[in-house]
């Protein structure tokens, strides 16, 4: 008899070790998750800032006078890629610093954008076309993987919200992480003509 109570209670605890590891294992996995979709993010806002020295150049040829508007364009590319954000450690705060900053880079190229409609040798070279195509791609591409970070992220907050879950995401720390939302102001769509 006492070795039937014994089975019971090994068995018992192994079905809760089972899924003690099992539930930690999944808290590390969309972690990762989170952290991939984060460095997404991150790769597709680099590829604009890489794309805006050769159509700062491009435009520069064209129109040389413009000299204000691409040092703006410089300064927030450059205030861009100072601003870093840890993935494991995102808060808030870090979100919305990085958000205004790929912003300003936003504003100022749409200022840079703007300045093609003023010359129309500009507006029919390749280069500036071919660089126009890809800051479109790359503005869609950073749509996309912006989605899919908060789509990663809301599965790991499930995760640490839910019952039982929730006891392992508390004992070893596991804290709900920030959605990647719209700068203030984004609900209204910037009068920029190509």
């Amino acid at each position: 008899m006492k070795n039937k109570g014994l089975w019971i209670v090994l068995a018992v605890v192994a079905v809760v070790v089972v899924w003690g590891v099992s539930t930690y294992n999944g808290f590390v996995t969309r972690s990762e998750k989170v952290d991939n979709a984060w460095s997404q993010v991150e790769n597709q806002y680099q590829r604009r800032l890489d794309l805006i020295p050769n159509l700062v150049n491009t435009v520069k040829g064209y129109a040389a006078h413009e000299q204000q508007t691409f040092e703006q364009v410089v300064e927030a590319r450059a205030k861009a890629t100072q601003v870093v954000v840890d993935a494991e450690r995102l808060t808030a705060e870090q979100l919305a610093e990085y958000n205004e900053a790929q912003g300003a880079v936003g504003a100022a190229l749409g200022r840079l954008m703007a300045i093609g409609e003023a010359y129309p040798e500009l507006k029919a070279s390749n280069n500036f076309m071919e660089l126009q195509a890809q800051l479109e791609g790359t503005e869609n591409r950073i749509a996309v993987a912006r989605k899919d970070f908060n789509e990663a992220v809301k599965a790991y907050n499930i995760k640490t919200k839910r019952f039982p879950s929730n006891l392992i995401a508390n004992m070893f720390g596991y804290e709900a992480k920030v959605y990647f939302e719209s700068t203030k102001g984004a609900e209204s769509v910037p009068a920029v003509e190509f």
